[in-house]
């Protein structure tokens, strides 16, 4: 038997870039541990495939296809989860693009893009979900934030890492603007978790996965599933008394502080430009 203070029962919770990897993953979590979910992505097919799974455990799914960088279309989707659920407990803002360039060459173009995304779009869904949890004294908002913006990475990421850490920022802003009207916010901080996009760039760059594996002393790359126990800590009560963290799913990786690469670095990954 689980302990009551993990149980989400009938509890409302939003979910971006539920379509596939930690999205899903969370989803998923949530809906075990007896969440309804609001699944927002672009990527239509992919989020009916997370219905299905979700509905599996005995839960209700509502997919909304949503751009997560584009301000009004997310206030659209708050609307309709107004109508269509009458509640909001818990919002996890995971989806969001972004570019990599060499620092001399990235263009505003692509640090706009990317601010855009992991920022500004952020920042909309929490100003959104942070109205409705105010008026009703209590809510929990979890941020994905990468280690990249906590530490630097290398190896072109200087607009992700830039934007990384206007997540973090903002995560430790609003929880200390909102907690005490009964709003949590919190971020979980990832190292490198395995993903298609991911997959192919080690397959191009064996230095690479090295070089990641050299910066995680737990001995893996992260899976999405690894998020899920995670996220039903900051989304329940489990955590009532956790607001403004940054906690690490990175597999001891910022503990170590070894997973960056720089110039002049003996088998730097051939990625570093």
């Amino acid at each position: 038997m689980s302990h009551a203070l993990f149980d989400l029962t009938d509890r409302v919770a939003l979910v971006s870039g539920s379509a596939s990897g930690l999205g899903k993953a969370i989803a998923l979590g949530l809906a075990e541990s007896g969440a309804d979910l609001v699944l927002a992505d672009i990527d239509r097919d992919g989020m009916l495939r997370t219905v299905e799974e979700i509905e599996a455990t005995g839960r209700k799914a509502l997919p909304i296809v949503c751009d997560m960088s584009d301000p009004a279309a997310i206030r659209e989707m708050y609307g309709q989860v107004d109508a269509d659920c009458g509640r909001l407990d818990i919002v996890a803002n995971i989806a969001g693009n972004s570019r990599r360039e060499a620092p001399l060459v990235v263009s505003e173009e692509d640090m706009t893009f990317t601010l855009q995304n992991l920022v500004v779009g952020r920042l909309v869904s929490c100003q959104e979900a942070g109205r409705r949890m105010i008026k009703v004294g209590k809510g929990s908002i979890i941020n994905l934030v990468s280690i990249a913006g906590l530490t630097a990475l290398g190896r072109n990421h200087l607009i992700y890492s830039i934007a990384m850490g206007g997540a973090a920022q903002m995560t430790r802003e609003l929880s200390t603007e909102w907690s005490a009207k009964g709003v949590r916010v919190n971020a979980i901080v990832c190292a490198q978790i395995m993903n298609e996009e991911l997959r192919v760039r080690i397959a191009a760059d064996e230095v690479l996965g090295q070089t990641y594996l050299r910066g995680i002393p737990i001995g893996r790359l992260g899976e999405s599933d690894d998020i899920k126990g995670l996220a039903i800590f900051l989304a329940s009560d489990a955590s009532s008394f956790v607001t403004g963290a940054l906690i690490p799913l990175d597999g001891g990786n910022l503990a170590k502080n070894a997973g960056g690469s720089h110039p002049g670095m003996p088998n730097a990954p051939a990625e570093q430009v």
